[in-house]
């Protein structure tokens, strides 16, 4: 990555299934670093019942906003002055604004004129105002159909099983690589991380990514020069 921004995270939870949870994380590591994850909705409804059990595994933090008038929906304004506390503080280099509605397409713009990326997420019928304003726009439906296995851990070693590592390591190199099929094998590393934080090549015998990769048979790897002869670059294709 050119680099690695800093992303605040903020859902609208009266729009989003909690089943997009890992698929929304998962595409924001694509892009640079969760540093908010904000959610924001009437934790009073038994509806959001779903997004409180996957709050605590996924860090996000719960914004209640009560329904203080019929029809009028306060989670959108909550959610559109928190973003606008965010960008004044000069903490972040962008904004994932996750939704289906187009009440945040002045709000894309606005974080956009001020220099920010922004990353909308949504389902197919968010409405293309909205999408327009983003910067990148990803369908949610359409990174859920994609989405690799859950990883299988044992116990709490950090240690995937080897085929969905391997089934890992091919979606984030479908994502990242050239029109010849490489990619930046420090930058697929980085990536697997973040999915998987616990992730830790020594708990399979290996000091180093680009030798437990090459056990695993189902990819090449090309050693590429760089200015500093003392310094070469790694990328890899799948066989």
């Amino acid at each position: 990555m050119e680099k690695d921004l800093k992303i605040a995270v903020l859902i609208d939870a009266d729009n989003v299934s909690d089943k997009y949870v890992k698929v929304i994380f998962d595409e924001v590591n694509n892009h640079g670093t969760a540093t908010y994850k904000r959610i924001y909705g009437d934790w009073t409804k038994p509806q959001l019942g779903q997004w409180k059990n996957v709050l605590l595994n996924y860090s996000i933090s719960p914004i209640q906003q009560y329904s203080y008038t019929i029809g009028k929906n306060a989670t959108d304004a909550a959610l559109i002055i928190d973003a606008m506390d965010i960008l004044y503080s000069g903490q972040v280099d962008g904004f994932c604004i996750v939704s289906s509605d187009s009440d945040f397409t002045r709000l894309a713009s606005r974080l956009r004129e001020a220099g920010k990326y922004v990353l909308g997420m949504g389902e197919k019928k968010t409405p293309v105002p909205f999408i327009s304003a983003c910067e990148k726009f990803k369908y949610l439906e359409v990174l859920l159909q994609a989405v690799e296995p859950t990883p299988i851990k044992n116990g709490n070693t950090g240690k995937i099983d080897n085929q969905t590592l391997i089934d890992t390591l091919k979606i984030i190199i479908n994502e990242n690589s050239d029109d010849d099929g490489w990619a930046f094998l420090g930058e697929v590393g980085s990536i697997l991380s973040k999915r998987n934080p616990d992730f830790d090549t020594r708990n399979y015998g290996f000091q180093k990514l680009t030798p437990l990769v090459s056990s695993l048979k189902q990819f090449e790897i090309q050693s590429r020069k760089t200015s500093n002869p003392n310094i070469t670059h790694k990328y890899i294709r799948i066989k």
